[in-house]
Order: C-alpha cells, then structure tokens, then sequence
C-alpha cells in the first residue's frame, strides 16, 4: 500500500495516524515529543528521527501542526521538505492555518511538482479518535481525488472547498460560527438557571425550538447536562479554548484581507482571550460558560 509519513502527533494528529495504521497503511511517524513517536511504533509505525526522515521514501506526507508559522518552516526554504521530497508526491496539510500562508505552500509545492492540500479537520478529538472527522479541502480536485482514500480512513465527510486555500476558509468560517453558538448558549443557560430554571430542562427545550444549535445537540457548556461533553468532565479534553482563540484570531486576519465586517467573530475572539488572560486556555472551549456564572 502507499507508503505514509505522518509529522505531528498531537491531540489531533496521534489518533488521525493511528486510524492509518488500523486501516493498514505503511507509516512513518515523526513528532518533537517523542513518547507521542513511541506509542504510534509499539502499534506498528516506523519511527523516525526527524521530519526529513519521516519523508524519505514517502509517496504521500500528512501534516498537523500548531500553526503557521510551523507550516512554513516544515515545508519551506533550503531546508524545508518540499526541497527534499521528489515530484510526483502528495502533501496532505491538515493544520489549521492562515489562508495565505496555506497559499505560500501551496505555490512552493507547485514549484516542486509536488501536488498539496490543505484540509483542516472539524470533530474534535473525539472525531479524530473515531475516524469520523471532516475534511474541508483546498487544492486541484485530481490531487484529491488520490488522497480519498486515505482521508476516508480517517473520516467520515469530505467536502472540495475550492482552489488553495479554501479549505482554511471554510475551516474558519465554521469555527467562527462554532464559537458565537457557544457563547450564546453559554449565556443563556445561564440566565435560565439564574432565574429558577433547571439546566437539563431548559437545555432540552431550547434544543427542540428555534433557538437549537449544534451546541446544545452534542456539546452543552453546563456541568451535568450532558454526562460526556466536557463540560461534565471539569472542562477537561475536547477542543482547547487557546486553539479557538487562534481560530477566531484567524477568522479575523482573513475578514480584514477580504473586507468583510465581523462583529460577532471579533467579540467572540475578545472573549476567548479573556478566558486566556484567565488561565483557562487549555481547557475545553465550553468553558466560556465560566464567565456568565455569578
């Protein structure tokens, strides 16, 4: 089968190569951390000592990285990987990334005849871990159209965005939305319960009226709602509050390239710094909820 690199094994990236493995595709895996190297070898991967090494006779790379400046410096310049890896390879970049710089990759791989894609993942932790992750995909439809198979070992929903880039696009406009819907019903809950409601019932009713939203469907911010958001776990696993932060902070920088006004994305984004001025950021974004309990 085709021979995989896989660079980054964090939250996301350890159970998205673990998902590879169980599929039984050949992989190479490299991450800073190595116990994160090791667990992924005692399951069947090679280990390798660096990310050139992890590319070496690799017909397909995945990446998952913080951010976009790790991005860059993973693929880019004399030293960067896509100097190393030979014409004809596929890049899969599944970080969540700028836009722009999502487009400077894509433009260096090009120039290496090397064919990329940007497809940041929506799911969480618990998706990556179930294989039920949704990939929001920029790049030429032929490059994706060899990657599918691989993306579906990993998840469930796979959508063409468009052109470079557009796969970050969508993946910020989705957690934009994503965080006002939390915040709002953050908010609400909490004027429900202040007012004599109880939490589980007021959760249910808004739930089945207009005011429905993902959140509430599988997610709800208030402790004991539902037994296994994490809400009801202290905040604990899920999609850390400083990884919103970025997003949104993301969801701006490509706002202002583009024109647009977004003001609940802005306020949004303030409010998910506050939390981390708080020192909450590595708890579970539901833990905006903390800021509307009196």
């Amino acid at each position: 089968m085709t021979q995989i690199a896989f660079i980054g094994l964090g939250h996301m990236g350890l159970p998205m190569a673990r998902n590879l493995l169980k599929a039984g595709y050949p992989l190479k895996v490299f991450d800073l951390v190595r116990s994160a190297v090791d667990i992924l070898a005692g399951e069947g991967a090679v280990a390798a000592e660096s990310a050139a090494d992890a590319g070496d006779q690799a017909q397909v790379v995945i990446s998952m990285l913080p951010a976009s400046r790790h991005v860059e410096g993973l693929y880019l310049g004399e030293d960067g990987l896509l100097a190393r890896l030979p014409a004809g390879t596929l890049v899969i970049e599944c970080s969540t990334i700028a836009p722009e710089s999502a487009r400077k990759v894509h433009a260096a791989a090009r120039e290496r005849g090397v064919a990329l894609l940007d497809a940041p993942v929506s799911g969480g932790t618990a998706g990556a871990a179930a294989g039920t992750l949704t990939f929001m995909v920029g790049g030429e439809a032929q490059a994706l159209e060899k990657a599918r198979p691989i993306l579906a070992a990993m998840g469930r929903n796979i959508f063409h965005a468009g052109p470079d880039g557009a796969g970050q696009v969508a993946k910020v406009c989705n957690n934009q939305v994503l965080a006002v819907q939390m915040i709002a019903t953050a908010e609400a809950m909490a004027m429900g319960v202040a007012n004599g409601l109880e939490p589980a019932v007021l959760a249910e009713i808004m739930r089945q009226s207009s005011g429905g939203n993902w959140t509430l469907e599988k997610y709800n911010p208030w402790p004991g709602v539902m037994e296994n958001a994490p809400a009801s776990k202290g905040y604990s696993g899920g999609f850390m509050a400083e990884l919103m932060a970025k997003d949104l902070g993301l969801a701006q920088e490509t706002a202002s390239h583009s024109g647009n006004s977004t003001p609940m994305g802005a306020l949004a984004l303030q409010l998910y710094r506050l939390l981390l001025k708080q020192g909450k950021g590595k708890q579970d974004f539901s833990v905006v909820q903390q800021l509307f309990v009196q």
